[in-house]
């Protein structure tokens, strides 16, 4: 894999993120303990200093006429300050133990009234544990009884160190006594304090770079897990963005490509459930219209016959004979409709397409129900646009798409008053739009989606082929049919039929 692609990889991408944070990591840590080695180094130098000053006023004493607090003041770095030594004090005892001399006035011998020195008995110092500086093998084993050495005092714990110097007046002992190690001991404590907070801080960082990256990284994955659930759902239509060029990206296509092919399958089985049961349907139409029409027609004839050779002569039996009659061959007639209906949807389509005036057939349609709306006091109009192009259309088709729906608005409106409302106007310059309206009942939400359907019907002695056969005549004209509707506020169906090319036009007619 070349690196161009390979760093384009998410697993490189993870990875190589790791080891930077790694990285980052240790060179971090590695950073605050260089720093905390060049301060203790700076530390123990100074305090290797100090006692190395302490050591040295003590020598510098017995050479002088000055007291060590006076010999301290001319120093340019004593360095026997709380923060940076150890030195608590320097002494210089004779071998009769009497404190010639002291960094700290209290021990410093004073004069009485005849000039004379009181000496400060090194025996009533409290000093820590006391031990020699330095072993050599000429020193002599016997010391004076105010000396009492100790054992090794642990690392960092008080102690004092006696050095023994022979002077023209005698043996001299410089004593340097050294306080307990809190300076580096408090400094290690602080930086191992400081060492935690900075690895919590760097550790909180990098979990918060590593959380984005990783919300980054797995954001691609929500993506898909809400596609997968969109289309679990049925929406097909739903694409994952699949701009990137990693496995993820990889990924988003492949599963965006197969959504594609789960609609394309889904609409290829609706198209297969659709064309079963127009199959069906074409089998059960082909059945009544062979075993149903013949019986029927003979019935139709007989009753003729009946009612023109045997009508009673009487008036009211007459009357009563042909009302039967007239009702019986209703029902015959409603029969073959519903034959009708079969064929018309089961059968392909043979359209004989010709220039259409579209209100001429809205006026034939509304002309159809006129007496029923008359009596039910409904009120039907047409709207139309100035400007209105023929269409080419099937004159029989487009009629009984206007009859049905028209017919359906009066039945939907069901009592006195109320209107159907047939608008013609022009879509743009290939469509024309025809919208009829009526102030019925409506439809309910939940069947608005399935009003449409072969066999669907909200009426008890309906089909539920009307409104199929409606919506098939205006796909075979390559047209399309919509339903607005509310329950109790009326229904508007909406269809768009094609114009002719020319886009001949005619005028409003009144």
């Amino acid at each position: 894999m070349k690196i161009p692609a390979l760093m384009e990889s998410f697993r490189a991408r993870l990875m190589l993120l790791l080891a930077l944070l790694l990285g980052l990591t240790l060179g971090v840590q590695y950073y605050v303990n260089l720093r905390s080695v060049k301060n203790n180094d700076r530390l123990i130098l100074k305090q290797e200093q100090a006692i190395m000053t302490g050591v040295a006023l003590g020598v510098n004493s017995l050479s002088s006429d000055k007291y060590l607090d006076k010999i301290l003041g001319n120093v340019r770095e004593p360095l026997l300050n709380e923060q940076t030594g150890r030195v608590e004090n320097v002494l210089v005892v004779d071998d009769q133990g009497n404190v010639l001399d002291s960094i700290l006035p209290e021990f410093t011998p004073r004069e009485r009234d005849d000039e004379t020195p009181i000496y400060y008995q090194f025996k009533d110092i409290s000093l820590p544990p006391l031990r020699s500086a330095v072993q050599f093998t000429n020193e002599p084993e016997q010391l004076p009884s105010w000396i009492r050495q100790s054992k090794a005092t642990g690392a960092g714990e008080a102690g004092a160190f006696y050095l023994l110097v022979e002077t023209d007046k005698g043996r001299r002992y410089i004593i340097v006594v050294l306080g307990p190690e809190n300076t580096l001991r408090n400094l290690l404590e602080r930086q191992t304090s400081q060492s935690a907070l900075y690895t919590l801080i760097l550790l909180l960082v990098t979990t918060l770079v590593t959380g984005f990256f990783v919300w980054r990284f797995t954001r691609p994955i929500k993506q898909l897990s809400i596609a997968a659930q969109k289309v679990a759902g049925g929406d097909f239509d739903f694409m994952v963005p699949a701009e990137r060029r990693d496995e993820m990206g990889t990924l988003a296509g492949a599963f965006n490509e197969m959504t594609a092919k789960l609609g394309r399958a889904r609409e290829l089985e609706a198209q297969l459930h659709q064309a079963e049961k127009g199959a069906v349907v074409g089998r059960l139409a082909a059945a009544i219209a062979h075993e149903i029409r013949n019986p029927l027609n003979y019935i139709n004839l007989t009753l003729d016959h009946l009612r023109s050779s045997f009508a009673p002569t009487d008036p009211d039996k007459r009357e009563v004979f042909l009302r039967l009659a007239d009702q019986l061959k209703a029902e015959v007639a409603r029969i073959n409709r519903h034959i009708t209906d079969f064929l018309k949807y089961s059968r392909p389509s043979k359209l004989e397409l010709q220039g259409i005036d579209l209100r001429h057939e809205a006026e034939n349609a509304l002309r159809i129900i006129e007496a029923q709306a008359e009596e039910s006091g409904i009120e039907t109009r047409i709207i139309q646009d100035d400007d209105l192009p023929r269409i080419m259309a099937d004159r029989e088709s487009l009629r009984s798409v206007f009859t049905n729906l028209v017919i359906n608005a009066v039945e939907a409106i069901n009592g006195a008053g109320g209107s159907v409302v047939i608008k013609l106007s022009r879509e743009d310059q290939e469509f024309v739009k025809v919208e009829i309206t009526d102030t019925g009942c409506g439809i309910a939400a939940e069947d608005i989606s399935k009003v449409f359907e072969p066999y669907f019907s909200t009426k008890d002695t309906g089909t539920g082929l009307g409104l199929a056969i409606v919506k098939k005549a205006i796909d075979d004209h390559g047209g399309s049919i919509s339903v607005a509707s509310k329950q109790g506020s009326g229904t508007t169906f909406t269809i768009t039929l094609p114009a002719t090319e020319k886009g001949e036009t005619m005028k409003t007619e009144g």
